[in-house]
């Protein structure tokens, strides 16, 4: 197993880390009621403090406890970016020193929250900024986790709150397999902030393995596949994960994610000028997915300084769109958010390491 495969673990552990279950062990442990995790878990997902010091219920002593074997505060806000269209976008500072983004996405039909699984990324997609610098580690469950907290308390004095959230962030959540999905257990919980499994989707660019295992967790919560290129030689060139995971196997593993669970999966095809976005391209896509309980997300690509791609004339969009359901493949736009301040996975963090 790899270095980046391994969760990473610190020495004082985030208390957003611990599921309600383990908190309650923690209790027993300390040879407190197991009542009282239910109390902690309240403070932390419903009143949404930020100290175990405001938790006036508990007993001082047991604050005392906490505040010695938890970190509290996992995130520090570094910057925060407000687009036009009411998107926000936050730098956050880690423990370490390294930073990571988290995006808000406001809907008319609810706000939208997209969460980073690592610092960093390895999977090397050549349009995109994530994965500039590499991998540096991957987050904890609770660095996910907080990232959510954090949106919902910029929420709460509008009284609203976070209704979906997208694992699309930095990172290959994949590659963090068992944090993200303790993080997704914590965000489904019913006593905790109980976002419904069906506004929840997690994307990933094709970890075949882990695909198979997601597909057995019989949960309700989407899956999205970044594919980008119909065939092999393409996909390689932008995708260099295909080169470990090739994109029949990748193809296979979605046709038993639909046979196991019924459900439709999203296929994510970022548009490059003159590179994956020609009529034949849209052609040879819609037979490969032929067939399949599917739906296709067009994602214009967005500039990133460092590439050299150029994005797709806007006419050349909707005749890629037209090609797909002409041949039954239903296919969308995605609706472009937050442009104005650099909102796109990884481009705010790439400005932030420039000047550190």
């Amino acid at each position: 197993m790899k270095a980046f495969d391994q969760p990473y673990v610190v020495e004082t552990p985030f208390i957003y880390d611990y599921s309600l279950e383990q908190l309650q062990d923690w209790m027993k442990e300390q040879d407190e009621p197991t009542f009282r995790a239910g109390q902690l878990f309240d403070w932390l997902y419903v009143k949404r403090v930020s100290s175990f010091e405001e938790m006036s219920n508990l007993p001082k002593p047991l604050r005392d406890k906490l505040t010695s074997s938890f970190q509290f505060i996992t995130l520090s806000e570094i910057t925060r970016f407000e687009s036009k269209d009411g998107t926000v976008k936050f730098l956050f500072g880690l423990h370490d020193n390294h930073a990571i983004e988290t995006v808000i996405m406001r809907h008319n039909y609810g706000n939208s929250v997209c969460v980073t699984t690592q610092v960093g990324c390895r999977i090397g997609c050549t349009f995109c900024a994530s994965t500039l610098g590499g991998l540096k580690r991957n987050l904890t469950s609770g660095e996910i986790v907080a990232q959510v907290v954090k949106a919902q308390q910029m929420l709460d004095p509008e009284d609203q709150r976070v209704s979906s959230i997208v694992i699309m962030g930095s990172g290959e959540p994949f590659e963090n397999y068992e944090a993200t999905m303790a993080f997704l257990r914590l965000m489904i919980h019913p006593k905790g902030l109980n976002i419904g499994q069906r506004h929840i989707t997690v994307s990933t660019s094709g970890i075949v393995p882990s695909m198979y295992k997601f597909t057995d967790e019989n949960t309700q919560i989407n899956l999205a596949i970044s594919i980008h290129a119909p065939n092999d030689e393409l996909r390689s060139k932008l995708m260099p994960v295909n080169r470990r995971y090739r994109f029949q196997e990748v193809i296979d593993a979605c046709r038993n994610y639909i046979a196991k669970t019924g459900r439709r999966i999203t296929f994510e095809y970022a548009l490059i000028g003159g590179t994956n976005d020609r009529p034949e391209h849209a052609q040879e896509l819609a037979e490969v997915l032929q067939g399949m309980l599917c739906h296709v997300n067009l994602i214009p690509v967005n500039h990133v300084p460092e590439r050299k791609y150029v994005r797709t004339p806007r006419e050349d969009i909707f005749e890629f769109q037209r090609i797909l359901e002409k041949n039954g493949i239903n296919a969308t736009i995605r609706r472009e958010q937050g442009h104005d301040i650099a909102a796109a996975c990884g481009q705010l963090r790439a400005k932030h390491m420039e000047l550190t």
